[in-house]
């Protein structure tokens, strides 16, 4: 697959901590326009360098194609105009994901979050499978492309090789890499063209990861807890490294309960817990039990939103 049709596009900066933001549901499972309002509207008093809508925070899998394109409506028309809007459109197929990135883009988005294709696991699971598919996409997409590896939920891992060939790529210009292994962003590092960017999904590693030179995060973590996780950041981009893993420190415990150990709706109940709204998730996840919820609030107690 050649690049011939790829569209030139300046240089994206994604430097900073942005938030795969939670879906705010109803009680009857339906989109909760006020509250979109209301958490976007909160954050845009922070220093979160953007948002990315429709992730896997988001509950992405759980949501129907209009119901991708009224979130990235509503956050769009609710982001403070400093805020840089990334669109998770990453499907199973080229076809719907190119789709859903030129939509996000005549909405406004200026860059797209595509995940690993990870259904067809012995076909896909594979360099040159993953090479093809994603230059596929970013030669048709009217937005830059970041590449979104999470392992742990897809059981697809992209090799460093083949993140070094696609960094070849006019408009593929970033990867958010989750797996929590430090050894491969550095391979990344290493291995990428000049000029691509890595980012981490991994709030329990931020510190880390920025220190061997990841630009920026897309933590989940950072929807319930943005000001802890800016001060990683601001203490990184200071260069004040023993300020850095003091908070990193600090937020360890609480970080690792709502990625890792309870997922979304352990974010979500430390998201009502910090003055945002969390709410239900779309079953079949389900809310927290008492005990659950318990070990969030010690966990969270001093971590304020």
């Amino acid at each position: 697959m050649g690049t011939a049709g790829a569209v030139p596009i300046p240089l994206m900066k994604l430097h900073g901590i942005f938030p795969p933001i939670a879906t705010p549901f109803d009680y009857k499972g339906d989109l909760y326009k006020v509250k979109v309002q209301f958490n976007v509207e909160k954050w845009n008093k922070t220093a979160l360098a953007g948002y990315a809508v429709c992730g896997s925070t988001g509950e992405s899998v759980h949501l129907t194609t209009e119901e991708k394109i009224q979130l990235w409506e509503w956050v769009a028309e609710y982001a403070d105009s400093s805020k840089l809007l990334i669109a998770g459109t990453g499907v199973e197929g080229v076809r719907e994901t190119v789709c859903l990135t030129n939509r996000a883009a005549e909405i406004g988005y200026k860059v797209a979050m595509v995940r690993t294709p990870h259904y067809y696991k012995n076909l896909i699971n594979r360099p040159d499978a993953q090479v093809l598919y994603f230059r596929a996409v970013a030669d048709q997409s009217k937005l830059p492309v970041l590449i979104y590896n999470w392992p742990q939920a897809t059981g697809v891992d992209i090799m460093p090789e083949a993140v070094a060939m696609l960094s070849e790529h006019p408009n593929i210009i970033a990867i958010k890499e989750s797996s929590g292994s430090l050894e491969k962003v550095m391979q990344m590092l290493r291995e990428c063209k000049a000029g691509f960017q890595v980012l981490t999904g991994s709030a329990p590693l931020l510190a880390p990861h920025l220190a061997v030179g990841c630009v920026g995060a897309v933590l989940a973590f950072a929807n319930a807890a943005p000001f802890a996780t800016i001060s990683i950041w601001e203490a990184h981009r200071t260069r004040e490294p023993e300020a850095a893993l003091d908070w990193q420190n600090r937020v360890a415990r609480a970080a690792q309960l709502v990625t890792t150990k309870y997922g979304i709706p352990g974010l979500k109940y430390a998201m009502d817990l910090n003055g945002y709204y969390g709410g239900p998730p779309r079953l079949p996840l389900t809310t927290l039990k008492p005990e659950q919820q318990r070990e969030i609030e010690l966990a969270f107690d001093g971590i304020k939103g």
